[in-house]
Order: C-alpha cells, then sequence, then structure tokens
C-alpha cells in the first residue's frame, strides 16, 4: 500500500538523486527509513548538511529560512526539502551528534536506523496524531520490524538523550491502533509487536518480521499465477 501517492514519491526520489551528485549531506527522514525496510517511500526529502552546503542549496533551489523550526527549507516545484543544521536545529537529538552517526546505504550516507528511530519517535511527539505523525508511527514501526536487535539500542539512546516522555507518547498512540493497514499489519501481527516492545524480546520482532516476508512472498507467487 502507498501512503503517498506514486507521481509524487517518484519526483522526490529522482530529485534526491539529483542532490546525491551535489551536495554531501546525511539523509534522514523517510526516504532514509524507505533505504532500509522498503515500506513506505516519502514525499519530503530530509537532510543534514553543514553550514557550508547552504550556497549550494541556494543556487538550486528556493531556499528560505524557518526561525520558528530552527530550519532551511528548500523548494522546487513541488519538491520539498527540509535541511536541518549543527547548533542550530532542534530535533530532540543535538544535530552535532547525530551527524557521527551515520552508515553507507544504497549510495547514500544515512543516519544509523536506532538512531532514525529515536529520532523518528522524537519527531512523532511534536506531530502527534497528523497525517505526518501517522507516517512517523508507520516509519517507526517498519524500522523496529525489519532491524534485527534494534530496540535495545533504541532504548540506550531515548535514555541519553532524555526522550522518555516522548517514547510513552510513542507507545500510547501505537497502542490506540489494532492493526495498520499501511503496512499490511493485522491484528495479530501488531499484538506480537506490542508484546515485543513492552518486554523488550527481539526475537519475537524478528519472528514477526520473518513471517511477514514469508506472507507477502506467497502473495507475489499468488499473483504471479494468476498474471
Amino acid at each position: 500500500m502507498e501512503y503517498y501517492h506514486n507521481i509524487i514519491t517518484q519526483k522526490s526520489w529522482d530529485e534526491l538523486i539529483v542532490l546525491r551528485g551535489k551536495l554531501d549531506f546525511v539523509l534522514i527522514g523517510g526516504w532514509a527509513v524507505f533505504l532500509y525496510a522498503k515500506t513506505l517511500k516519502s514525499k519530503d526529502i530530509d537532510i543534514i548538511i553543514a553550514f557550508e552546503g547552504l550556497p549550494v542549496l541556494e543556487k538550486n533551489y528556493q531556499l528560505s529560512k524557518n526561525e520558528r523550526l530552527n530550519k532551511y527549507e528548500a523548494r522546487k516545484d513541488e519538491i520539498e526539502i527540509d535541511v536541518y543544521l549543527p547548533h542550530y536545529s532542534k530535533l530532540g537529538i543535538p544535530v552535532e551528534d547525530l551527524q557521527t552517526k551515520v552508515l553507507q546505504l544504497e549510495g547514500f550516507k544515512v543516519l544509523k536506523a536506532e538512531y532514525l528511530i529515536a529520532l523518528k519517535i522524537y519527531t512523532l511527539s511534536q506531530r502527534g496524531r497528523s497525517a505526518k505523525g501517522r507516517k512517523d508511527l508507520l516509519d517507526i514501526i517498519s524500522l523496529i520490524t525489519s532491524r534485527q536487535g534494534i530496540w535495545p539500542k533504541v532504548k540506550i539512546i531515548i535514555a541519553r538523550y532524555s526522550l522518555e516522555s516522548e517514547q510513552k507518547l510513542f507507545l500510547e498512540l501505537l497502542n490506540e491502533n489494532s492493526e495498520l493497514i499501511e503496512l499490511n499489519i493485522n491484528k495479530h501481527y501488531l499484538a506480537k509487536i506490542k508484546k515485543a516492545i513492552e518486554l523488550e524480546e527481539d526475537v519475537i520482532l524478528l519472528q514477526v518480521a520473518k513471517e511477514r516476508e514469508k506472507s507477502k512472498q506467497a502473495h507475489e507467487s499468488h499473483k504471479q499465477i494468476w498474471k
């Protein structure tokens, strides 16, 4: 299931590829989640850069400073790029710390998965029950169920940066759902995920991920038969 229209996400992805050739950045947000989990695509691009990268963006996009949200915004037609900078932007975790927690993934410098989850938990606390907040919730679950051993690492980061209240809200919002149809997670699977998060039992999360992948493969095979 697609959360955003394919035309919008494809344009966003194409622009991200172009941007990679012009600017050094750390990819965060929905596209970073997609590279890890291969679930929901994104329509916005979220990046961390050094201040020296701003002239590059200004040359190629309509660049503006959002002082209320402590970020810069780059625009080109319907493409929106949110730009976060060290010692300026507020993301729950200091941006200068995030800049050191990266790895290479499919040609991109991407924030490590455990930090990406913690970051998503923080942004979810800011957005709540909005459409973007819903996407944050789905992204968190996508990452948790696709990365073995990830949740205990996230808990350490949450404690390190005092994000316990943000985590509490995440759990409250998660418990308001009996299923996550956008991720094809039914009541049975979601109950297992909730239990695993509560008990910090990564084995259960891994089992759920394997069961979902097996179900997905069976569904794809069935579709091929009827083509």
